[in-house]
């Protein structure tokens, strides 16, 4: 399996098991595209990119991935929830065929989108895996 895949597997599935989160953006609410007929509040995993690192023995993985939390009101304090809620569950994962050895929250971006009027944060999450 691709590390992209792997990680992005285990992410997806920390952050529909995580109830608080959940009770923000409802059980079905992290995607891989916006989704066109369902309000938000919602999760969107905007962008996952991975870089080679290999060590000297066994091959390794840079993760770079945006999230898009959508807040469903002009809110910024209600969009920054949710985050809070994705980078606790981001502690722990455990992509299968993959070893997660780093984890960090790098940047949260905020911003009341001019098209909705909600309030939506991005967040920049790195991971490093062998």
């Amino acid at each position: 399996m691709h590390p992209i895949a792997a990680l992005q597997g285990a992410l997806v599935t920390a952050l529909r098991a995580d109830a608080a989160l959940t009770a923000l953006i409802g059980a079905d609410g992290v995607f891989d595209a916006p989704p066109r007929e369902r309000p938000a509040p919602y999760v969107v995993i905007d962008r996952h990119d991975v870089r080679q690192r290999d060590g000297d023995q066994t091959p390794g993985q840079e993760h770079r991935v945006l999230l898009q939390c959508w807040a469903g009101q002009p809110s910024r304090r209600a969009a920054l929830e949710i985050v809070s809620r994705v980078v606790a569950a981001m502690a722990g994962l455990l992509p299968a065929g993959l070893t997660v050895t780093h984890a960090e929250h790098l940047r949260t971006e905020t911003v009341i989108d001019r098209e909705t009027g909600q309030a939506r944060a991005a967040v920049t999450l790195r991971f490093m895996s062998e």
